[in-house]
């Protein structure tokens, strides 16, 4: 069976945009995959981070993992810090990584901002560490949103220079997935940036933990425009477009159906259905989630026997990694 690896950072709370874009459809491809989905703390920590608040955000968001209806006895589900594994087939990558592919990476740029000099060396090596993270394990499938998509191709370009240095085939290229639904979920703020969990604002985003009333005033609030009667249009309607989006992607309703639905509707008439279809789609996955988080020793042993699974999967290739390349190993 072909192997999914895939992962969000430990950092805030899950967003409707991490879900929507990715937690939703790993739970479907459970079924037809070997899938290995990991709470990715070492990406986590590129930028600065409290540690108390980093290592509560990683029980939290294996909580809202099992909660979403990812299955720890159908998929192994662990943090990245407890497979070291990782950064030692990093380091291997790195040594084989031109700077130039690195230069081009556009996320490093829109993240370091103008001050390119002060920005750290993890964040600059992140797509390595990721290229790692998903070859560990052999995975031929990364369902991914469109911004880590060119990270996806520089995995792929990593195996080739790999296999070319060694004279081997021992890595094959991963498959990227892109979603067909809610590839991007858009900020409340802003239509034409990302959702992310990391924004100043926490007006931004809904929180999957976010309560009804907090759902219902972050959804009043969300940016619109003048323009009378719902309709998608990305280009000029950024904001309604991304509502739209969202109100598809939870009820499944395709956007030309949505578009019928709503017309003559205001847009305070729109937004009051958006949110209670959100609060009705995340009401299940909140119970369970407070359910789970009474037990955190429960969710601790879940991670450590994903790490465990994990590792055993990690030890075997990297001993005939390292017996490809060279190093010593015991």
């Amino acid at each position: 069976m072909p192997t999914v690896f895939s992962g969000i950072q430990a950092t805030g709370n899950l967003t409707i945009g991490n879900y929507l874009g990715a937690i939703k459809n790993w739970v479907v491809m459970q079924s037809d995959f070997d899938c290995i989905f990991c709470i990715v703390d070492l990406h986590s920590i590129t930028m600065p981070q409290d540690p108390v608040a980093l290592k509560e955000a990683c029980v939290s968001n294996l909580a809202l993992y099992i909660a979403s209806g990812l299955d720890p006895n159908k998929s192994i589900l662990f943090a990245q810090s407890a497979v070291s594994y990782h950064t030692e087939l990093a380091w291997i990558f790195a040594c084989s990584t031109p700077m130039g592919w690195l230069n081009r990476m556009t996320q490093f740029k829109d993240k370091a901002g103008k001050d390119k000099e002060k920005a750290c060396l993890g964040l600059y090596a992140y797509p390595v560490l990721m290229a790692a993270d998903i070859l560990l394990y052999g995975a031929t499938h990364v369902p991914v949103g469109e911004d880590q998509t060119q990270h996806i191709e520089l995995a792929r370009d990593i195996v080739g220079a790999f296999n070319r240095q060694y004279k081997v085939e021992y890595f094959e290229e991963p498959i990227c997935i892109n979603s067909k639904v809610a590839l991007r979920i858009m900020s409340l703020r802003d239509g034409r940036k990302k959702m992310s969990k990391s924004d100043e604002s926490d007006y931004s985003r809904i929180n999957l933990t976010d309560t009804p009333d907090l759902i219902i005033q972050k959804i009043k609030k969300a940016k619109t425009d003048a323009v009378p009667n719902i309709f998608y249009d990305e280009e000029n309607r950024p904001e309604i477009s991304n509502l739209l989006n969202i109100y598809c992607a939870f009820t499944g309703v395709e956007l030309d159906a949505a578009q019928v639905h709503f017309k003559g509707h205001s847009t305070s008439q729109f937004k009051d259905e958006l949110s209670a279809t959100i609060i009705e789609h995340l009401k299940p996955v909140q119970q369970e989630y407070k359910v789970l988080m009474t037990d955190k020793g429960q969710l601790l042993k879940i991670a450590q026997q994903g790490a465990d699974k994990a590792n055993a999967i990690a030890e075997k290739r990297m001993r005939e990694i390292k017996q490809i390349v060279g190093l010593w190993d015991n």
